[in-house]
């Protein structure tokens, strides 16, 4: 059986899961399931772990945007290769940079079979093993584009479905698709059930070639350094109204087992293992009901049924499950107020402005042992911070000293500073400047190594420096003491 080359779409931003899901920290980050052990992992942590059992994981990539690479390091590691994105956009853009990856950067086979995944998918083990089948289904089929569909559980408004024509190629395990309809009401989706419709899962499976071939029909480059500085000329939509709805050559392959899209809170609270998280509590009348609390202040409820209430630093929602979705269009689009890094976490804690055009910031820091914050210079703020637990290294213009709770660290404007935790490590970071932006970082070193080595070159350059100029002072002194005994000697 042939191999795949797996595409994992974790780029988007998931309103629909607001206050919890924002642009950094996406819905596919959200640590809300419970795996075979009892632990809590994300979507993305579930998908990659089946693809692992499947065999697939080696062959797999990640697509997703600057924002989110530092929460993918933090949850999934650094063995699967990931594609960056130069902006956030639709899956058209996303799958063609990654397509032109693959051709032109890792001179993938022309030949080699394509898996598009959303990482959003709830699953079975034996979903992975289907997959497994795309590759020889497009031979035989001689189609150019495969779509999984799973059997309908119900008349949704939130799935796509595919439509397929009465002639079915048994032999393969596939049919061909007549149309498809995108988000219809509940009397069309039912009407579309009953047409032996599908959901659509949103996977697509194709050769490179097809998708090669297509770039140059339509005049787009098929490479990956040229794509990285065009991106932005692309066109802005899904991969199905550019290419799939628009393909003769389409086929569906049927998936009767369970699939569910956790892109909604009344999906998602299906697959949660207990109906509080965080601190808060539910009277005994509550019926299907569930507290998603982040906060450190607790959610009591009370005779509530079919809501969810979930609390972030970024707010809070109650609603009804049915209507959750509405969400999407009312959450506004704010500054993160939680960000999961490589290194730890962070959450901002308040925020003033002054009449004088000033502002100040503060934010809580969580820094994992072992970890470090990257050597870098900020050039709109100035940093005061406050440990108030644990242990840990910092550096600050090349001086490398060691902190612990109660102490008070003063970063000023430009100044060089990194930090890395011994032990677990909490800070309260106050920034004061006439710009707090996130992006005013300067980074100089990412790892610790590459911190220290870069303050011993600066503290060498420095003392260099002095030593040249304490030799230039004292020659100069020497020269007038000289010149001075010279002229009373001539006297």
């Amino acid at each position: 059986m042939k191999k795949l080359k797996i595409l994992l779409l974790s780029g988007g931003i998931g309103k629909r899961l607001w206050p919890l899901s924002n642009s950094v920290r996406s819905k596919q980050f959200l640590k809300l399931l419970k795996n075979e052990q009892g632990e809590y992992e994300s979507m993305i942590q579930r998908v990659c772990r089946q693809l692992a059992d499947a065999g697939l994981l080696s062959s797999a990539y990640i697509i997703t945007c600057e924002s989110q690479m530092d929460i993918i390091k933090n949850q999934i590691g650094s063995h699967i290769p990931v594609i960056c994105e130069p902006s956030q956009r639709g899956t058209f853009p996303s799958i063609v940079l990654a397509c032109a990856y693959l051709h032109s950067h890792q001179h993938s086979s022309i030949n080699e079979t394509i898996c598009v995944l959303p990482v959003d998918s709830y699953v079975e083990p034996r979903f992975y093993e289907q997959l497994l089948t795309i590759p020889d289904i497009l031979q035989k089929s001689q189609a150019e584009l495969a779509l999984f569909g799973a059997l309908p559980q119900f008349p949704s408004e939130q799935f796509g479905y595919i439509v397929p024509k009465q002639a079915l190629k048994e032999e393969v395990g596939c049919l061909l698709i007549d149309e498809f309809i995108e988000k219809p009401n509940s009397d069309k989706a039912q009407m579309l059930i009953e047409k032996n419709a599908y959901w659509n899962c949103g996977i697509f499976g194709f050769s490179l070639n097809f998708m090669i071939e297509y770039l140059k029909e339509k005049k787009f480059s098929t490479s990956y350094s040229q794509l990285l500085k065009t991106y932005d000329r692309l066109p802005d939509i899904s991969f199905d109204y550019q290419v799939v709805e628009k393909n003769s050559k389409s086929i569906v392959i049927p998936y009767s087992g369970q699939w569910k899209d956790l892109g909604s809170w009344e999906a998602l609270s299906g697959q949660l293992a207990n109906s509080i998280f965080g601190k808060g509590s539910l009277s005994e009348d509550c019926q299907n009901t569930q507290i998603v609390n982040e906060m450190s202040i607790p959610i009591h409820a009370i005779s509530v049924s079919d809501t969810i209430i979930a609390a972030s630093p970024d707010g809070i929602l109650v609603a009804n499950k049915h209507k959750s979705n509405a969400i999407k269009e009312q959450a506004e689009k704010a500054r993160p107020m939680y960000e999961e890094k490589r290194w730890g976490v962070y959450k901002v804690l308040d925020f003033t402005s002054t009449n004088e055009g000033m502002h100040s910031l503060s934010k809580l820091i969580k820094i994992n042992p072992g970890k470090n914050i990257s050597y870098q210079t900020h050039q709109f703020r100035q940093e005061t911070w406050t440990v108030i637990s644990g242990e840990g290294k910092f550096i600050l213009d090349g001086r490398l000293s060691y902190i612990k709770a109660g102490d008070v660290l003063q970063i000023p404007f430009g100044a060089k500073h990194a930090v890395k935790a011994i032990t677990s490590l909490e800070i309260i970071e106050v920034q004061w400047g006439e710009k707090l932006l996130e992006e005013d970082i300067i980074r100089i070193a990412d790892s610790w190594d590459d911190t220290v080595n870069h303050s011993i070159k600066g503290r060498n350059r420095s003392f260099l420096s002095s030593s040249v100029q304490w030799a230039s002072m004292i020659w100069k002194m020497v020269l007038k003491s000289m010149k001075t005994r010279l002229g009373m000697k001539k006297n």
